[in-house]
């Protein structure tokens, strides 16, 4: 059984319309030209694709297993063709990444940075998410790699195992906090202070709640739950606050004197940063340079003993 890429494309156009007109107009050919095509498609498969209605097409059981593989097939086309122009100086290739906040803070702009020194012809589209986002997005091809904590392996999710690093987070306060006054600060002497955080479900929210209980410390109670990253900084220097922060992310905050770790006795809070790729395809040229950064740059930071 063999299909061409132009049957495929004509399959998921008419899925995307919902009907075989609309779909005619969009790939500008008559309406009995497509309906011939799609017989052929069918022919070759052995079984109907579509249920013809008067409101229009309703896949059958057949059609709702091919289409996943046929979506794919044109995406891998599409892949190729754009590496091979880009390589014929014809077209700019694509980056398309993910990551959570800490990991677009730091580690991705200095990557993304060498790769573009390196092959000026590229583009890049960059998102930023939290894991959910992440995974829904490679899933839809919107991107082709993410960078984040989680370490969630699915059947169409895998982790790249030689891509990984580690960063430490803290509890962060601004310079003239109260508590920096106190000697041998412990983690349950932040209890009782006001506190600002990402919503649960987030990374930040997770593993502040694991650290927490490993020590035996009741979860706080958080004041203010966000988001916006600039709101909890402006929380944290302005308004006393503190926070729960990987050292990415308030490393410049840090370097002007304005925020800092609190100095916590016993407190040492590790967490595992991974890149993450489809299991399925072929990853896009663009991908794998910026991937091969990663592995440069990340086999550079060091861990701590």
């Amino acid at each position: 059984m063999s299909f061409s890429l132009q049957q495929l494309h004509m399959f998921t156009t008419i899925v995307d319309c919902g009907s075989l007109g609309r779909a005619a107009s969009t790939l500008g050919l008559t309406q009995p030209a497509l309906s011939r095509a799609i017989k052929r498609l069918e022919s070759t498969v052995g079984s109907p694709l579509f249920e013809r209605h008067a409101k229009g097409m309703q896949l059958t059981a057949i059609g709702e297993a091919l289409l996943p593989h046929a979506m794919s097939l044109q995406r891998d086309a599409e892949n190729a063709q754009e590496e091979l122009d880009a390589m014929r100086g014809l077209k700019k290739g694509v980056i398309k990444v993910g990551a959570v906040a800490s990991i677009a803070t730091l580690v991705l702009p200095v990557a993304l940075g060498n790769v573009l020194k390196k092959w000026p012809n590229l583009r890049v589209e960059a998102h930023e998410g939290v894991w959910d986002k992440l995974a829904e997005g490679l899933l839809t091809h919107e991107i082709d790699i993410a960078l984040a904590t989680s370490d969630v392996q699915t059947d169409e999710i895998s982790a790249i195992a030689d891509c990984r690093w580690t960063d430490y987070s803290h509890v962060v306060a601004s310079a003239n906090h109260p508590l920096r006054r106190k000697r041998q600060l412990r983690l349950e002497d932040t209890l009782s202070q006001q506190w600002t955080l990402t919503p649960e479900g987030t990374s930040p929210y997770a593993h502040m709640k694991s650290t927490f209980a490993t020590a035996g410390v009741p979860f706080p109670e958080i004041a203010v739950q966000t988001r916006s990253v600039t709101l909890i900084k402006s929380l944290v220097a302005r308004s006393g606050f503190i926070t729960w922060m990987s050292e990415p992310m308030y490393d410049m905050e840090k370097a002007a004197g304005i925020m800092d770790r609190l100095k916590i006795d016993g407190l040492e809070a590790p967490r595992t940063l991974t890149a993450f790729r489809r299991r399925d395809g072929i990853l896009p040229a663009p991908a794998v340079k910026l991937l091969d950064e990663l592995r440069h740059l990340t086999s550079g930071i060091p861990e701590r003993a």
